[in-house]
């Protein structure tokens, strides 16, 4: 695996965790909506939805919180060895 598809993993895993994040949120912005069915982008879009509890929203929100912290850093170290790299091609 090569630097470049490192990132590029690494940047796919952060859209993955935005699209959660704004999923989360439309949850929670509809909580009080009646007959509103949850998100869930883990499910298959043929299961049916449950309602929304503020309890995993929260555990959601904290799991994509730390899985794009993660991603971040692969993506950044990435971007620092790619760094290197050119500096050691410029010699």
């Amino acid at each position: 695996m090569n630097v470049s598809s490192v990132m590029n993993s690494a940047l796919s895993g952060m859209h993955t965790q935005t699209n959660k994040v704004s999923a989360i949120a439309s949850n929670v912005a509809s909580i009080s909506t009646p007959g509103y069915r949850r998100i869930d982008l883990d499910r298959l879009p043929a299961d049916e939805g449950q309602s929304v509890d503020p309890a995993t929203e929260l555990t959601g929100l904290i799991q994509a919180e730390q899985s794009f912290k993660a991603n971040a850093v692969v993506f950044e170290t990435g971007a620092d060895i790619w760094e290197l790299l050119m500096s050691i091609k410029r010699d």
